[in-house]
């Protein structure tokens, strides 16, 4: 067991990494999230949000490209570059809150999922009346999210990450799916885009930076790879 273990790569090759950065920068903050964004801080807002994000991100891709350059990346990614730059005990440092991020973003992304679930939970009760006597428990996000972390531990127990590896490549298909659809679809009959308030928002709206908190992690897609 022990020799066959040895004998598997350590890594998943730069293909699955670089589908994890595009399923990450496609996630759930751009489908769930932006729309909040624009109604809280208004189009321009949301434009400033996306800006500043990218001067924070491009610096930084930027800077750790280069030090990858410099040597062979093996098993870590981001912590295996950081630590043979700057040291064992920084990297030590900076590697536990890269792993603890990555663990709580399960969380995070399950919620999302229990989220997005949610308009497909109540076609079901309006399609199938028999279903409203169950409504309490399909439009529970907490059960949904409780079901989903279940199945999720029952597979990359049973089955592995490799599951996950190959399944990345048809959700970045959906994905840009998606997007293509988006682009296709026409635009709402009787408005016009001179006439539309690109500063405007909603009364009460949450403080631009708060709304660039809840933001910003679609920009930052650093790998443990």
């Amino acid at each position: 067991m022990s020799n066959t273990l040895l004998k598997q790569k350590a890594n998943f090759g730069t293909a699955p990494v670089f589908m994890t950065a595009i399923s990450t920068i496609l996630g759930a903050i751009l489908y769930l999230r932006f729309g909040y964004a624009v109604a809280h801080t208004g189009f321009m807002g949301a434009i400033a949000i996306i800006i500043i994000g990218h001067l924070v991100t491009i610096p930084t891709a930027m800077a750790v490209a280069e030090i990858a350059t410099n040597r062979k990346v093996q098993g870590g990614g981001a912590y295996y570059i950081i630590s043979r730059s700057f040291g064992l005990n920084i990297g030590a440092a900076i590697g536990i809150a890269l792993f603890l991020s990555q663990a709580i973003s399960v969380a995070f992304y399950v919620i999302a999922f229990a989220e997005a679930f949610m308009p497909f939970s109540e076609f079901l009760i309006e399609t199938y009346p028999f279903l409203e006597d169950y409504s309490v428990y399909l439009l529970d996000k907490r059960l949904i999210g409780i079901i989903m972390m279940v199945l999720l531990s029952i597979i990359m127990l049973t089955k592995g990450a490799n599951i996950g590896m190959n399944l990345l490549y048809y959700v970045v298909a959906i994905l840009f799916g998606s997007l293509i659809m988006f682009f296709m679809g026409k635009p709402i009959e009787g408005h016009n885009l001179a006439d539309v308030d690109l500063i405007s928002s909603v009364s009460n709206p949450d403080s631009f930076f708060y709304v660039f908190t809840i933001i910003f992690p679609a920009f930052t897609v650093l790998q443990l790879d």
